[in-house]
């Protein structure tokens, strides 16, 4: 299967590039994971996703593939300084580790409910402490960063002036980034100049999260920690490293400085970037109104969407955008998307029953070409919605094919083989669609029914009954019973 040409658009270069593994049959793939100081939203549902695909296929083709994906748990801050992880545990009287820990779970049980594999591993930034402070000691070393107060910074004008690649991967020039960090505008007068960013920061007294260092007690900078994990588990420079547009600079932009700076070599070969999600042509924000949880989508509880809709409609809607473009949500396009993703499904049933007497070979031609045209559009840098188009070739050929306006016994029995065999395949291993009819995926099916149980529960606690009505009512159309009894509500499917 390898033999095809893997394109990826190259985010360093800004070309289409073939695919050139840094050693054959083998994959070292990095993507920038959550953040877990709150729920996790659906623009992080579409970035892992469309990596979990890129994964998939990658799988598909043989590769062996090696997938990290972090957990930021510290170093990532807000505008006031504080770092999102404390701010959260200070508001819920909580230990910072048990803000972690509440929503790294509910990351891992979104995860599983939109039917994703999981990484080869999963580290966290606390858990790399060490090897973040040798790795800013190494810069140092090198001579791209100072101490200021306690606090390290790196030398963006020294490194450019010596390396000459400090925003190659944005398209960002030093002039036009006098502010554009999320250090904490206090220390800007610590810096030589003001696109230097901490690397290492100097704890206040009252900081929750913070260790003993050479320079100070403090706590690591935001980017460092991807730069450390991503080296430790994948070498100096691996093949392929992944995340949302919105994290190209300063994210991103810092980890090849930092990189460059330690180890004296670029990162990764490749650099994807994912697009943002939408909805109704507008970008996502809690300000106005514009914006729904993953949660309301499965309950329907939202004036954004007139019915609830699953998670296999949901990810099938997702995959209909090119993981690039931005995806525009809307109620009509969940609506199509419902309407595709159940007609995908009910041909895959329609296939199980098609026999041939193998009497030609006449078509095979016909079937053959769109199973091709799968591989080939998945190969030309992961073309979901293109692939999706050749499926439904298919599905069309699978349905003349049944209703005889397509003459079965025209298709060998070994064209047949395949067509029975790939087409599953394709949905299934590689989209990571499940047939939730046939009672695919149960294990994310439960998730989201108790999911959707909390939140009943939560409105009947409140005594907000229309919500309460309106889930059960949702859930009542979708042929799904709910029974309250004093140890709480169940549910059964009729």
């Amino acid at each position: 299967m390898k033999s095809k040409e893997l394109l990826l658009q190259n985010s360093l270069t800004k070309k289409k590039e073939v695919f050139k593994p840094i050693n054959e049959g083998f994959v070292g793939m990095y993507v920038c994971g959550p953040t877990v100081y709150s729920d996790v939203h659906l623009g992080n549902v579409r970035t892992f996703v469309s990596f979990d695909i890129m994964y998939r296929f990658l799988l598909f083709l043989g590769y062996k593939v090696r997938y990290v994906r972090n957990i930021t748990d510290v170093g990532h801050l807000l505008d006031d300084g504080e770092d999102r992880i404390s701010k959260g545990a200070r508001a819920d009287k909580l230990e910072p580790m048990e803000v972690v820990q509440k929503y790294t779970n509910g990351f891992h049980k979104m995860m599983d409910i939109f039917n994703t594999k999981k990484p080869s591993i999963e580290p966290r930034a606390t858990q790399h402490i060490i090897e973040q402070i040798e790795m800013v000691q190494q810069i140092i070393d090198n001579g791209y960063a100072y101490e200021a107060n306690g606090s390290v910074y790196f030398d963006t004008l020294k490194f450019n002036e010596e390396k000459k690649c400090y925003g190659k991967l944005s398209g960002r020039v030093i002039d036009e980034l006098l502010v554009e960090t999320r250090d904490n505008l206090k220390n800007q007068s610590e810096k030589k100049h003001p696109s230097d960013f901490a690397i290492w920061m100097k704890a206040a007294p009252d900081h929750l999260m913070k260790w003993n260092s050479p320079w100070s007690v403090g706590f690591p900078g935001w980017h460092l920690e991807c730069s450390v994990m991503s080296t430790k588990y994948l070498g100096e420079t691996f093949d392929i490293h992944g995340g949302g547009n919105d994290l190209k600079f300063p994210h991103h932009e810092n980890e090849v400085a930092q990189n460059v700076g330690a180890c004296n070599c670029q990162p990764c070969n490749y650099w994807l970037h994912t697009n943002m999600l939408l909805m109704n042509g507008r970008k996502m924000s809690k300000s106005d109104g514009n914006t729904i949880t993953p949660q309301q989508l499965f309950t329907g509880d939202s004036p954004h969407i007139t019915k609830a809709y699953s998670p296999m409609v949901i990810k099938f809607f997702m995959l209909q955008s090119h993981y690039s473009s931005t995806n525009d949500l809307t109620d009509d396009g969940l609506l199509a998307a419902e309407k595709g993703y159940k007609r995908l499904m009910e041909a895959q049933k329609t296939l199980e029953g098609l026999v041939s007497k193998d009497s030609s070979a006449e078509l095979d031609a016909d079937i053959n070409k769109p199973l091709d045209g799968f591989i080939d559009e998945m190969c030309d840098d992961f073309n979901t919605p293109r692939a999706i188009a050749q499926l439904f070739d298919l599905v069309t050929k699978i349905n003349s094919l049944k209703e005889g306006h397509l003459d079965i016994n025209k298709v060998s029995n070994s064209t047949l083989t395949r067509l029975k065999t790939d087409f599953p395949r394709y949905i299934d291993e590689v989209l990571g669609l499940t047939n939730e009819s046939d009672g695919g995926n149960t294990a994310a099916l439960d998730e989201v029914m108790q999911l959707v149980l909390e939140l009943r529960q939560d409105a009947r606690a409140e005594k907000n009954w229309g919500v309460s009505d309106k889930i059960r009512d949702a859930l009542a159309a979708a042929n799904i019973t709910v029974k309250d009894g004093k140890e709480g509500s169940s549910w059964t499917m009729n």
